[in-house]
């Protein structure tokens, strides 16, 4: 079984409730949309989002720790961090095989449950490659070759893997220095390292996994395609971004779920 996790921010941080909600009801669907239903969802909220979709095998975990008293991104990340490790330490009474993060706006293939089932015993995969999408667009981008380094939703993990299986929460980084210092070797980019360090490598995913979604008025870290032209190194010239440039086709929003939210 693979377990999904969703990290929601808190109403009271929001710019805009409704749009959170929206946008997470949009992912919530994409991941229930597998071809299999061997999977479970498990969202780590403050308040349950204002939508209409259910499904039996979404849980909710609602916690009572104070949101983000600041407005920077430190204290976010750390907020989503934590709701992570809580929904990783939930996820153990449903005993999975593997468990993957999930940002609550972007959206997932549907073929995530059933390749994960075919191989039980992996010790997981990280999205080299994925779609990066701009709220509203008529077309959408292939990041081919790091796309794990961009987006949150890029790692699955063997469960018995995960370093939270070994986290006491009580000692989590509560000062910003110290959750900087945790960041720094927790952070999804830094999965790949890690586990070949721990002699428990993982492998690329050999198809697009999923799509990480810009512009929506709620990103954690607010961005656009713009800026990361600009400020990735790794970004290939614009020539070359044009070329990976693909018009969102119908085969597309079907696969992800990718529907366009109202502004």
């Amino acid at each position: 079984m693979l377990v999904f996790v969703v990290p929601l921010k808190s109403q009271q941080v929001s710019s805009s409730w409704e749009r959170v909600s929206r946008l997470f009801e949009r992912c919530i669907q994409s991941i229930c949309n597998q071809t299999l239903d061997n999977f479970r969802v498990i969202v780590v909220c403050h308040e349950r989002p204002q939508i209409k979709f259910i499904h039996p095998h979404v849980q909710y975990l609602e916690v009572n720790f104070p949101p983000p008293s600041l407005p920077d991104l430190t204290s976010k990340d750390i907020d989503k961090t934590r709701k992570g490790l809580l929904g990783l330490i939930a996820a153990s009474e449903l005993e999975p095989s593997h468990a993957m993060q999930v940002d609550a706006d972007d959206c997932i293939s549907k073929h995530l449950v059933e390749f994960v089932t075919k191989h039980r015993q992996s010790n997981g995969w990280f999205l080299k490659k994925g779609y990066v999408y701009t709220e509203a667009r008529k077309s959408i981008y292939i990041n081919r070759t790091h796309f794990h380094q961009w987006c949150g939703s890029c790692n699955i993990l063997r469960y018995d893997l995960h370093d939270v299986l070994q986290q006491n929460l009580q000692n989590f980084p509560q000062t910003e220095e110290e959750y900087c210092r945790y960041y720094r070797h927790y952070h999804h980019a830094k999965v790949v390292d890690r586990m070949a360090e721990r002699g428990t490598p993982i492998k690329p995913l050999p198809f697009i996994g999923a799509v990480y979604t810009l512009g929506n008025g709620e990103n954690i870290h607010p961005t656009n395609s713009q800026r990361l032209l600009k400020t990735n190194k790794l970004l290939s010239p614009v020539k070359k971004f044009l070329i990976n440039l693909r018009p969102l086709t119908p085969k597309i929003r079907s696969e992800f779920g990718l529907y366009d939210v109202e502004k």
